[in-house]
C-alpha cells in the first residue's frame, strides 16, 4: 500500500466532510509547507512527510493510516480533542503525538512549527501485531498520545525523516526494516489490539453489504460519516473500515462517493432533471463537485455521461 502518492488531491466541497481521508489529502485541512517527503521514494506500508505549521486550528476527518507527529521545530501550546475528550500540553522537539487510524481528532496550537509526519499502513500494523500474537489480530488502536517522550519512536521517526531527505541507495527496504521495528515497538507499547473471532470473517458478507449499501442509498441526502455506516451494521469503526477494504477495496468514504455516482448515473439516464437537480438528488454539494467526482472515477463529465447513454 502507497501511502503518498505526490497526486494532487480534489480540495473538499463546502459544507462536507468525507468519512475517511488519505495522507495525501491531509494537506486540505492543515494547510502548511511540505519540506520534503517520501512520496517519490517507492516506500511500502509507511511514508514520511515534513511540514512547516503555522498556529491554527483544525478539524481533521478519521485517517486510513495511524499518524506520529514528530517535533522537530518550534514550542508551541497544543490542546487536542480526540474520542471526545480534550487534552492540553505543550510540544517541542524531541517529542512525538499519536493519532490512531480512523480517529477524528481537533488540534489547536498558536506557534510556528516545524513537524515530521511518519504515516503507518493499517495492513502493516495488523500484520506485525498478527505475527507478535501468533494469531489474526482483526484491529489495532493505539492510544492517545499527545506529549510522549520515547527515545526508540525518537530514533526511528529521525532516521525515516532523514532517508526522506538523503534519498540513500537501497532506501525503500531501509524504510521498510525501520517500519517493522516502529510497528513492533508501538504495539509492544502504545496499543490495543483486537483477536479475530475463531470462524469469523475479515470481509462484509452479502446480507451485510446490502445493509449498508441501502442504509447510504436512504441518507445521500445528508451528510454521512463512518461512525453512522458503522452504527448501522452494529460494528465499530474500525471493524468497518478493514472489512470494506477486504471486500470491496475501497474506503468508506470511497464507498459513499461510488453510491452518490451510482444514483446520479440512474438519474441521468431515466430523467430530465437539470444536472444541479440531479447533483442535489445524489448527495452532492453542488453541480462542480458532482463533475469533480464523475471526470475521477469515470473520466467523463455528467454531460458527456447523459449523452452517451
Amino acid at each position: 500500500m502507497t501511502l503518498l502518492t505526490g497526486t494532487r488531491p480534489v480540495p473538499p466541497a463546502a459544507g462536507t466532510r468525507p468519512a475517511m481521508i488519505s495522507a495525501d489529502e491531509l494537506p486540505l485541512w492543515v494547510p502548511g509547507d511540505i519540506v520534503n517527503d517520501s512520496s517519490t521514494l517507492g516506500w511500502k506500508d509507511v511514508a514520511q512527510r515534513t511540514y512547516r505549521y503555522q498556529g491554527q486550528d483544525v478539524e481533521i476527518p478519521p485517517l486510513s493510516c495511524y499518524l506520529i507527529v514528530h517535533y522537530r521545530e518550534g514550542d508551541t501550546p497544543m490542546d487536542r480533542q480526540f474520542d471526545g475528550r480534550w487534552t492540553r500540553t505543550r510540544c517541542e522537539p524531541g517529542f512525538f503525538s499519536l493519532l490512531s487510524q480512523a480517529a477524528d481528532s481537533h488540534w489547536h496550537w498558536t506557534q510556528d512549527i516545524e513537524v515530521s509526519h511518519v504515516y503507518i499502513a493499517d495492513e502493516l500494523m495488523c500484520r506485525v501485531a498478527s505475527d507478535i500474537q501468533g494469531q489474526e489480530v482483526a484491529e489495532v488502536r493505539l492510544h492517545d498520545i499527545l506529549r510522549g517522550s520515547d527515545p526508540v519512536v525518537d530514533r526511528i521517526a529521525s532516521e525515516l525523516t532523514r532517508e526522506a531527505r538523503e534519498q540513500g541507495i537501497g532506501g525503500a527496504l531501509y524504510a521498510e526494516a525501520l517500519s517493522v521495528q516502529l510497528a513492533v515497538h508501538l504495539l509492544r507499547s502504545y496499543a490495543t489490539c483486537r483477536i479475530r473471532p475463531p470462524g469469523g470473517t475479515m470481509r462484509l458478507s452479502d446480507q451485510e453489504l446490502a445493509r449498508l449499501e441501502a442504509y447510504v442509498d436512504a441518507n445521500l441526502h445528508a451528510t454521512i460519516t463512518l461512525k453512522d455506516m458503522a452504527h448501522a451494521l452494529g460494528m465499530g469503526v474500525w471493524t468497518l473500515n478493514r472489512h470494506l477494504r477486504r471486500t470491496l477495496d475501497c474506503s468508506a468514504y470511497g464507498f459513499v462517493v461510488d453510491r452518490r455516482l451510482r444514483r446520479a448515473q440512474q438519474l441521468l439516464v431515466t430523467g430530465d432533471l437539470a444536472l444541479k437537480e440531479v447533483a442535489a438528488a445524489a448527495g452532492f454539494s453542488d453541480q462542480a463537485h458532482m463533475t469533480r467526482m464523475f471526470r475521477s472515477r469515470l473520466g467523463v463529465t455528467p454531460g458527456q455521461y447523459r449523452k452517451r447513454h
